[in-house]
């Protein structure tokens, strides 16, 4: 069994993994704003579901930079060199813990699962906030797994700006007052399609991913601006550069969570 565990801006998903790679009941709770609290309700959750029982491993999914099992910057909860595994030590055993970015880990599980699968893939998860995974011949790129693309620096409105503060999901809720779910306008999805394409116009050029796979709160929402997403950035890369191929996450909200899993796969089988 492997024991996989999501930690999002908002909740946190954790279930466990047959030998099989099925997934199993998912229990959810609030993300606690504070570490410590979230030790103590992860700890809990662990201990109640699978104390007891065999446990491969453990895999542990922060939204933010992960540097030697540390989150050394989680920026929608505010985490700061947090430290997961010491705390937790011992809480199944001797079960191995590891922790890892939730976008390289989302990227990792939707690259594997798309047929053929990439050479190359950027994964962008667009939700409270915007994370990126970059995938190579099928494994986390080593030397790109500290890149934080919601970081990026792009102009909007005039402005230089971190893409993620105009193109996440909250932005997009604090411009518009509505959720994803709730927005029909075809005007306003189009104004969507601007905010995301101007990430991508700066990272296509330099990380050329033969696809683009989208997921998240807002990748749920794909058809809706897809088209107009695509046009923009044919419109504006350069001629000799391609527009690579534009795909939604067959798991656009659980994609961590399977991420978890192969992760961990990869691991015991070294």
């Amino acid at each position: 069994m492997i024991v996989a565990v999501d930690t999002g801006g908002t909740k946190t998903l954790v279930t466990a993994f047959s030998k099989d790679g099925i997934a199993g009941k998912m229990i959810k709770f609030k993300t606690p704003p504070r570490e410590e609290d979230y030790v103590s309700m992860l700890r809990e959750t662990l201990q109640a579901n699978y104390g007891g029982q065999r446990v491969e491993a453990i895999v542990v999914a922060l939204p933010g930079i992960v540097k030697g099992g540390i989150a050394v910057w989680c920026n929608n909860l505010h985490w700061k060199n947090f430290d997961v595994i010491t705390p937790l030590k011992g809480v199944l055993g001797d079960t191995p813990m590891y922790v890892e970015n939730d976008a390289n880990l989302a990227g990792l599980a939707e690259t594997r699962a798309h047929s053929p699968m990439p050479l190359s893939s950027l994964y962008v998860t667009i939700s409270t906030g915007i994370g990126t995974g970059i995938t190579t011949n099928g494994v986390i790129d080593p030397g790109l797994r500290l890149s934080e693309g919601g970081r990026m620096l792009v102009e909007y409105n005039g402005r230089v700006r971190e893409w993620e503060s105009f193109a996440s999901g909250q932005a997009i809720y604090k411009a518009y007052d509505q959720y994803a779910r709730d927005i029909t306008s075809k005007r306003t999805w189009n104004e969507i399609a601007d905010r995301i394409s101007r990430g991508f116009l700066a990272a296509i050029p330099l990380l050329q991913p033969e696809v683009i796979i989208i997921g998240g709160s807002i990748g749920t929402y794909f058809d809706r601006y897809a088209p107009q997403l695509e046009t923009i950035l044919k419109s504006h890369l350069p001629p000799h550069i391609p527009c690579p191929q534009l795909i939604p996450a067959k798991h656009p909200e659980e994609a961590v969570i399977y991420g978890c899993y192969y992760y961990a796969v990869d691991i015991l089988a070294a």
